[in-house]
């Protein structure tokens, strides 16, 4: 017998950041994603809506030469308000290819994305060889 999946899964499942007009529906109006990084402090602050993640993930890809990838390891509700998702990126900074894990917690209102946090390991970040 199969689990029944979470909704909230579910709706983090359907969010496609490659296409976030598309997913407008997903992310509330008064969304706010929440980004800190000392590695990389002209990034940091709040984003708000759907233009303002769209803006954040624009400015990243210029940061890392368009490379950066998001590898999900792990997800799971944390009751029925947030998500907890673990992730493992990737990208080209300063010309090294690095990864470092990170944590984000989506916080889930009434079926729609309302704020997320992209809480990044920035201690044990982790050059990567090129091949």
């Amino acid at each position: 017998m199969m689990e029944d999946i979470h909704p909230n899964l579910s709706l983090l499942k359907n969010l496609n950041l490659q296409d976030l007009d598309a997913c407008r529906s997903i992310l509330a109006d008064n969304f706010v994603w929440h980004y800190f990084n000392r590695h990389i402090p002209d990034l940091e602050g709040d984003y708000r809506g759907v233009d303002g993640l769209k803006s954040f993930f624009a400015k990243l890809g210029e940061r890392s030469d368009s490379s950066f990838r998001v590898n999900v390891i792990d997800i799971r509700t944390a009751g029925d308000e947030l998500v907890v998702t673990q992730v493992c990126n990737s990208m080209n900074l300063e010309g090294s290819l690095m990864e470092f894990d990170a944590v984000v917690v989506w916080r889930i209102v009434n079926g729609q994305v309302a704020e997320a946090w992209d809480i990044p390991a920035v201690n044990t970040i982790r050059s990567v060889e090129k091949s």
